[in-house]
This record gives structure tokens, C-alpha cells and sequence, in this order.
């Protein structure tokens, strides 16, 4: 409940957020109809671009491997605009694995193969044949896939310095620091009758609290009595060795300067008021952080690169997209059709958002840089 919101912003990069957070398995639903893949690809180019083409086949295929990777955007990849968005993704990644370095693609098949085998271990055998018949794949279609993705990644990896990774790290310090707290909150919502509280009336039952605390009152029992917030209240209040980032600022800041064990005074969030307790902290230090968390550093920037080109020089490479509109049926109509409505578009016509933004997301951050941002809210 206390972790910020954020509105959903650049579109995806879907592919690369499932790779890399292994974040794909939806319940299996109705098996779709798709087509057997031909020997021989005779189908329209869709897109043109500075040293090669993809096919209408082709990106297909790529959709396919996105819907099983993540089934949640599976009806949104069905909007002209979100497909073209995609498309470009596809050229983007397509071109810069084919630039990459002999040494990158080498790394890049291997962390891909290792991400593979993590990811189909999580789902029993007989679920993986299932998602991959539904979406007519195979297991070296996901494969080729991650490997184009962990290309890149990885080629892009090559440029990072360490002062970059320090200087990164610096920015989002935040993320680092982990805290354990308790609080009791005070909704400026009465949860009984959901009726909105006067800011005062909130305030005085947080000085309430309070001064029970101060009194000698148990913290666990008092939040499991007065608290109001369902993501901790029958924790006895207690949000454990949780990065400070995830909070909204004025709680953040509270988590990260309060002395350790005192009661605060009543602390205004937009949720309400928060008594809050810190029982310990762990301040970050960039000397002292793991190998897994500077390699996550390394292809956070490594990703910001990747963003850089999709919106500086992608457009200037394209030469045409040619990608079929799908009109939406209207009521009183009989029929829906595909038509060739952007046929010949060129791509300075369709400024759809190609950006990449794989720094977690879904939702549950304090980041406000980070704007791939998610649906649903957090239990904090």
C-alpha cells in the first residue's frame, strides 16, 4: 500500500522485461488456431530497414514468442499502434545483434541458454508443451529469441565502466538501502464506512496511537488493533528488510533518517498519517555490493543504451513499414476487415514510442525515472 503508483507510459519493451525477469506463467487458457510454419518464407515484407527486411512471417513469429513470454500483454499486442511499436523493437534488436561482437553473441547464447533452462523450470512438463502448442512454438523459437536479446545486452555491456555503474548506482541509492519498519497508519479513508476523513481527525487518532506507543504499548499489538494498512497490519505493522526506494518520499525519508527505535511523530503520506518505528537499517555502499547486483548495474545501463537508440537513431534506419491496420468492427456492420491501411507509411509518419525501459516496473517502484510503469498497486 505504501509503494508508489505509476501510470503506464512507454508502451513495453515486453520481450526484453520477460527475459530478463522470467515473469511469463499465466494460467494456460483456450488453445489458439494458428498456422504450422512454412519451409519457405513467401510472405510480404512488413519492414524495411538499413541492411536487411522482416516478413509478415516473421513478425508473427516474434508476437507469438512475446505472448508466451508474457500472456498478460497478450491483448494489448493486438492494437495497430502497440504492433508497430513492436515491429520496430524487432528491427532494433534484429540490427544490433547483427553489429555485435563475436565475444558478445558467444556471451550472449550462453546467459540466453542459462536463462532458458531457468525459466522452463519453473512450469511442469506438461504445462510448457501446452503454452508452446497454444502459441505454435517451439523451445528453439524461445531460444533464438532470448539469444538475439541477451546479445545485444550483452554487446552493449562491453562500453560500461565502472565509474558509470558508480555513478548509476549513486543515482539510485535508494534501491540499496533496506530497512525494517513498523508503522500504524491512519487512512484518510475510514476503511468501515469508506467515507473520507477530515485531515484533522486522522491526525489527532495517529497522536492517539502515539501516545499509547510512547506509554510503553506494544507496537506489534497496536498496529493489529488501530493500523489500517492491509499490506502490514496483521504483521503487526512490520515491513521487513525492504529497500527504501519502494516507498512514496515522505515515508522513504522518515525509513532512512529516523533514529533506530524511536516513535515517530505522525508522518503524512497521501495515504494518511503513519506512527512509525524503524528497527533497523542497512546503509548502501557500493564497495560492499554483490557480484549479482553490479552485474544488474551493468545491464541497467547497458539497457539505458539500448533505450538511447530506439529513440535517437532507430527512425533514420528504417526505410518503410508496411504493416496492415486491422479495423475494428463497427456496431450495425457485418463484417470486420484487414485492410493495407498504412501500406507504404513511411516510419517518420508513425512516431509510435520504440523506447526500452527495463528498469522494474510493474508498478510497485519509488523510481520516478522509471516509467514502464504497471498496472494494479502493491500490498504496501
Amino acid at each position: 500500500m505504501l509503494a508508489k503508483y505509476k501510470k503506464v507510459g512507454k508502451v513495453l519493451s515486453i520481450g526484453l522485461v520477460a527475459v530478463l525477469s522470467l515473469s511469463l506463467l499465466a494460467a494456460c487458457g483456450k488453445k489458439e488456431e494458428t498456422k504450422a510454419p512454412e519451409s519457405k518464407d513467401n510472405s510480404a515484407v512488413v519492414a524495411t530497414y538499413e541492411g536487411g527486411t522482416i516478413t509478415a512471417n516473421e513478425f508473427d513469429l516474434e508476437q507469438r514468442v512475446m505472448k508466451f513470454l508474457s500472456p498478460q500483454y497478450a491483448e494489448l499486442m493486438e492494437m495497430d499502434e502497440i504492433k508497430e511499436t513492436l515491429l520496430k523493437q524487432e528491427i532494433a534488436y534484429k540490427y544490433l545483434s547483427d553489429k555485435a561482437s563475436e565475444e558478445a553473441k558467444t556471451a550472449g547464447a550462453k546467459t540466453a541458454a542459462e536463462q532458458f533452462d531457468n525459466l522452463k523450470a519453473q512450469v511442469k512438463e506438461d504445462q510448457w508443451k501446452e503454452m508452446l502448442e497454444k502459441q505454435n512454438l517451439t523451445d528453439q523459437n524461445i531460444k533464438d529469441y532470448m539469444t538475439r536479446i541477451m546479445t545485444v545486452i550483452k554487446d552493449k555491456e562491453t562500453g560500461v565502466t565502472e565509474d558509470a555503474m558508480k555513478a548509476e548506482y549513486e543515482k539510485n541509492k535508494d534501491q540499496y538501502t533496506t530497512a525494517s519498519v513498523r508503522h500504524v497508519l491512519i487512512n484518510f479513508v475510514d476503511p468501515k464506512t469508506e467515507k473520507e476523513r477530515k485531515k484533522e481527525d486522522a491526525l489527532k487518532l495517529a497522536k492517539e496511537v502515539k501516545a499509547k506507543l510512547d506509554g510503553g504499548a506494544d507496537f506489534a499489538e497496536i498496529a493489529k488493533k488501530y493500523s489500517e494498512d492491509p499490506g502490514s497490519a496483521d504483521k503487526g505493522g512490520l515491513y521487513e528488510n525492504t529497500p527504501v526506494g519502494t516507498w512514496v518520499e515522505a515515508f522513504k525519508e522518515a525509513a532512512k533518517t529516523l533514529p533506530l527505535n524511536k516513535i515517530s511523530d505522525p508522518v503524512e503520506t497521501e495515504y494518511g498519517y503513519h506512527v512509525m518505528k524503524v528497527e533497523a537499517r542497512t546503509e548502501a555502499d557500493y564497495s560492499k555490493l554483490a557480484a549479482e547486483q553490479k552485474d544488474a548495474l551493468k545491464s541497467q545501463l547497458a539497457s539505458g543504451e539500448i533505450d538511447a537508440f530506439m529513440q535517437n537513431d532507430l527512425d533514420k534506419l528504417i526505410k518503410e513499414i508496411n504493416l496492415p491496420k486491422t479495423d475494428k468492427k463497427e456496431e450495425g456492420t457485418t463484417e470486420g476487415t484487414t485492410g493495407s491501411g498504412t501500406e507504404g507509411t513511411k516510419t517518420d509518419e508513425t512516431k509510435a514510442d520504440s523506447s526500452t525501459d527495463t528498469k522494474t516496473d510493474e508498478g510497485t517502484t519509488g523510481t520516478d525515472k522509471d516509467a514502464n510503469a504497471e498496472e494494479g498497486t502493491s500490498s504496501k
